[in-house]
């Protein structure tokens, strides 16, 4: 069963989570991540959560001390 996250377009996706990605890195070139967003949305575990839970996921290992 596909996860309802599934019927979301991609580009919507990918906008919400170069969004997110855009509050934590503030001085990176908003072009830059949406590619960092496009490539998130190609893994699957990534792309079945909500985008601000899919860029906090992929972000978590760079905010560990």
């Amino acid at each position: 069963m596909d996860s309802p996250l599934a019927t979301v377009p991609d580009n919507i996706w990918i906008a919400a989570c170069a969004h997110e990605l855009a509050k934590r890195w503030r001085t990176v070139d908003p072009k830059e991540l949406e590619a960092v967003a496009r490539e998130l949305a190609h893994d699957h575990h990534l792309r079945e959560m909500p985008p601000t839970e899919a860029a906090a996921d992929w972000l978590r290992p760079l905010s560990r001390n």
